[in-house]
């Protein structure tokens, strides 16, 4: 499964563009603008399991560096502080990576607003 078949091209175009700069990038703006926050659960583990690229059942911190690949080749890697910034809000059980069995990804999605 590609990430267009879950997500606009256009949107993750537009979302991995906005985050193109070192060090700008923000997990809530990202999932808001690449309409992750509108999809239904069953869709945002679908986006899960593109990005869990060893097929673990996690994303790893070594697989969280290259998020923004896993929506789009031309991508950018996050820099060491970004990544450590996504892991700690999305490792809700404290176990150094996000699983989607226990629902650490799915709320990545929403701001603190609408939790």
């Amino acid at each position: 499964m590609a990430m267009t078949d879950v997500l606009s091209a256009e949107d993750i175009k537009k979302a991995v563009g906005a985050f193109s700069a070192a060090e700008s990038f923000n997990y809530k703006k990202f999932f808001e603008m690449v309409g992750l926050k509108n999809k239904s659960p069953e869709d945002v583990k679908k986006v899960f399991h593109i990005l869990d690229k060893d097929r673990s059942g996690f994303i790893e911190e070594d697989e969280l560096k290259f998020v923004l690949k896993g929506f789009t080749p031309d991508g950018r890697d996050l820099s060491d502080k970004e990544t450590k910034a996504l892991m700690a809000a999305g490792d809700k059980d404290g176990d150094g990576k996000i699983g989607a069995d226990v629902l650490d990804f799915i709320p990545l999605r929403f701001t603190k607003e609408q939790q």
